[in-house]
């Protein structure tokens, strides 16, 4: 991509939205460092997103950033450091109001480029606004910069935050799998391992990544990309129980039955959604385990990654750091030159050695798309995946960003840790 050639005009603001990660953070990182190196006046964050910024809940990130050690920092913090939401703009046709305020809000502050970090409904944010800009002429960049440890952000190769989401999920399934195999002297104990993902499977996927020399890996792997059979789930059960001491099966959390319930909702009932009409999903390791206790008599237990998945800062991927990064550093310089309603893409040259390049892409071709795994993928009869998704995804974990520690612990930059003038 071309340096920056165009004056600088205006101020930055920039903030996070949805679902933190490991290296959300990084991208703030590569944001701030962009920023400067471009001459940029006032370098803003927003407070909560969106939504705090509506709030005129505005952060002045010179009061934080002073050195190249508080840059660093902030990449090994895991979490949203500005905070985040998840917040759905409403339709401008009929709320031109809201659109007004924010860029009332942007004029005050002198705010001439506006780059939003998040996923597929935070795309939606850059989509309308940069949509309510064209249509009134405003001159105000909006910038996307992709991360979701869902992976499922279409027109680019991977999306920031998999990787190191992906490393964990490896890990820890490795190290549950030596932990079950502790047991079984009569009987096998079976263990589910519930993963995120709503609709697709790329997070439950890397639990293959476990499977080395040292590890046989999951027995199962189900994705929501396939229909889950429970009857079938059983069968299989009992015949892995017949003749091992272990199993362990990867489930990720969306996954539906024939008639398009989600199971977790068999065995309990949640109606809470978020502003964006998504269900909140949980509970489908701990029904599945539960069945499998009733039909088979079996041990079993049943374990939730839940939140860890993607605020394991300690076990990042360098690389995944690397290109958070990267694509934050690369959303600023293409707003300063210009660029509006577009997406920063990841473009994977070559997978070993491992090339890659970036591009942008139109945010009407991103906002509100989800990307599942590809069928093809998708082998044993929907409870396993290819030697070509490991071929995909290995690349993307490789490599560590150590944490600073103190007492023994990692520490982390917060917004406590503001700079005296």
């Amino acid at each position: 991509m071309d340096k920056v050639k165009k004056p600088i005009k205006g101020n930055i603001i920039v903030g996070q939205s949805g679902g933190p990660t490991a290296v959300i953070n990084s991208s703030l990182a590569g944001v701030i460092k962009a920023s400067r190196t471009a001459g940029v006046k006032k370098i803003y964050g927003m407070h909560y997103g969106i939504e705090g910024f509506l709030q005129e809940d505005i952060i002045d990130l010179d009061d934080y950033f002073t050195t190249s050690h508080d840059l660093s920092m902030l990449k090994r913090t895991p979490s949203a450091f500005l905070g985040t939401c998840r917040y759905k703009l409403p339709a401008i046709e009929g709320n031109e109001d809201v659109y007004e305020k924010i860029f009332q809000i942007l004029d005050k502050y002198n705010i001439q480029y506006f780059l939003y970090n998040g996923g597929n409904d935070s795309m939606d944010t850059i989509k309308m606004l940069s949509d309510y800009a064209a249509m009134h002429d405003k001159t105000q960049k909006f910038m996307g910069i992709p991360k979701t440890i869902d992976n499922d952000l279409p027109m680019t190769d991977h999306c920031p935050g998999y990787g190191s989401s992906a490393k964990y999920i490896a890990t820890s399934m490795k190290e549950i799998i030596r932990d079950n195999e502790s047991y079984g002297v009569s009987k096998p104990t079976i263990c589910i391992v519930e993963i995120m993902g709503r609709h697709a499977g790329w997070l439950t996927a890397a639990a293959a990544l476990s499977k080395d020399v040292d590890c046989n890996g999951p027995d199962l792997i189900y994705l929501p990309e396939v229909v889950f059979d429970i009857d079938n789930f059983i069968e299989r059960i009992k015949e892995l129980a017949a003749v091992k001491k272990s199993v362990v099966v990867a489930v990720s959390e969306g996954l539906k039955i024939k008639d398009g319930r989600f199971v977790c909702e068999l065995g309990s009932s949640n109606d809470h959604v978020d502003a964006f009409g998504h269900k909140q999903l949980a509970g489908t390791a701990a029904y599945l385990a539960n069945l499998v206790k009733n039909e088979t008599g079996l041990k079993s237990r049943y374990i939730e990654f839940s939140s860890l998945q993607r605020c394991a800062a300690h076990l990042a991927s360098r690389t995944d750091a690397d290109e958070a990064y990267n694509v934050g550093y690369l959303a600023a310089e293409a707003a300063f030159n210009g660029h509006t309603g577009e997406m920063i893409t990841i473009d994977v040259i070559s997978r070993e050695p491992y090339i890659e390049e970036y591009d942008m892409f139109d945010i009407h071709e991103v906002a509100n798309v989800e990307r599942k795994v590809p069928k093809a993928w998708i082998t044993n009869n929907g409870t396993y995946v290819s030697d070509e998704y490991v071929a995909y995804v290995r690349p993307l974990i490789m490599g560590n960003l150590q944490p600073y520690t103190a007492a023994g612990v990692p520490i982390h930059m917060t917004l406590k840790n503001k700079k005296k003038k």
